[in-house]
């Protein structure tokens, strides 16, 4: 499967986030495939750059075999490529939505599991510092056993998350959150990185991973192109 392909299941993986939040057992199976597709993406990257550089890796490409490869030709273009992407995938990956998804990719690659997925509500409009509130509910094999369920939950905690946030709002002199302006998602909490929206952290990615996917084949191109 070629980069585009990836990118294109990367973009259908958060469909179905969206479709199925904040249901924890799907929006779990849609986001594994989501990091899968991203990581394949930066896999296609380096196939291509095996091709175009003429390294010759037959087994599974990986961005560490790329570089060993390198060395071991003493290529120098193709080790510059290298150490471009390492600083460009660093500068990509500065903010922390982006870097939430970095350390998820190291997390599966590492073979461990994702941490547990949450269920929270928080404002649809969102304001900086704005709180989210997790939203406890019985699950059968990780699945929502029902909307209704869910509703009921939501209605019981909403006083308590509306008062605290609108504490919040009055003292910044921000507009009012009422009982039909929030959202219940899925989040999750890694490292640092704490009650990261799932779908939203998803959906601004793709913009990051095509921006990576453009600028390396333009640097592949560069550095292959005799001058």
């Amino acid at each position: 499967m070629n980069i585009e392909e990836q990118i294109r299941d990367c973009e259908v993986c958060v469909k179905q986030i969206k479709q199925y939040d904040p249901d924890p057992f799907y929006v779990n199976h849609f986001f594994n495939g989501f990091i899968n597709s991203v990581s394949n993406t930066y896999d296609g990257i380096f196939e291509e750059a095996n091709r175009d550089f003429g390294l010759f890796i037959s087994e599974k490409i990986s961005l560490e075999k790329f570089h060993e490869k390198a060395r071991k030709k003493n290529d120098q273009n193709a080790i510059k490529f290298f150490q471009w992407f390492l600083q460009k995938y660093e500068y990509e990956h500065g903010n922390p939505y982006p870097n939430f998804i970095k350390k998820i990719c190291q997390c599966k690659i590492k073979s461990e599991r994702i941490p547990k997925i949450k269920i929270m509500i928080r404002a649809s409009d969102r304001y900086e510092d704005d709180i989210n509130q997790q939203i406890k509910v019985n699950l059968s094999n990780e699945k929502l056993r029902s909307k209704e369920e869910l509703d009921i939950e939501v209605k019981r905690q909403l006083p308590v998350f509306l008062e605290i946030i609108n504490h919040k709002r009055n003292e910044k002199n921000e507009p009012k959150v009422g009982k039909n302006q929030i959202n219940v998602s899925t989040f999750l909490d890694i490292e640092n990185h704490k009650d990261i929206e799932i779908a939203y952290a998803a959906e601004i990615y793709i913009p990051v991973m095509r921006r990576l996917v453009e600028e390396s084949r333009k640097k592949i191109k560069e550095l292959t192109t005799w001058k």
